[in-house]
């Protein structure tokens, strides 16, 4: 079982490389960076020309962890994937480049990217 896990999280690894060659955060379109966990999940703006990260939000962040307490993996996704859109409206971002980081764009990934799109952000 642990051979399956190591494979694929290096195929998932290999899909992140061949995304990351073609997707590139500007200033004007910052990149929408999504990492996924068994537990949580997270999700960082950032700026690749000027290496700065505008936003971030994640399910085990203070201010997020109690409103996300007793929900599902894919409520929680929700939950981030709102609070990483009003941040980013907070900061005048509207438009972002997603980069979904080798993970399926499928169920939490998903989850959280039309949670952002609903708030007002275009992915």
């Amino acid at each position: 079982m642990r051979d399956k896990n190591k494979k694929k999280n290096k195929i998932r690894l290999k899909k992140k490389i061949r995304i990351r060659k073609k997707i590139f955060g500007t200033v004007e379109r910052p990149r929408l960076v999504v990492y996924r966990s068994n537990q949580h999940i997270s999700a960082q703006i950032i700026n690749d020309s000027d290496n700065i990260v505008l936003a971030s939000a994640s399910s085990f962040s203070k201010e997020l962890r109690e409103s996300l307490e007793g929900k599902t993996k894919s409520e929680m996704s929700v939950g981030v994937g709102k609070a990483i859109g009003k941040k980013a409206l907070e900061k005048n971002i509207k438009k972002v480049v997603f980069d979904r980081n080798g993970y399926i764009y499928h169920g939490r990934v998903k989850a959280l990217a039309d949670a952002s799109r609903e708030i007002g952000l275009k992915l």
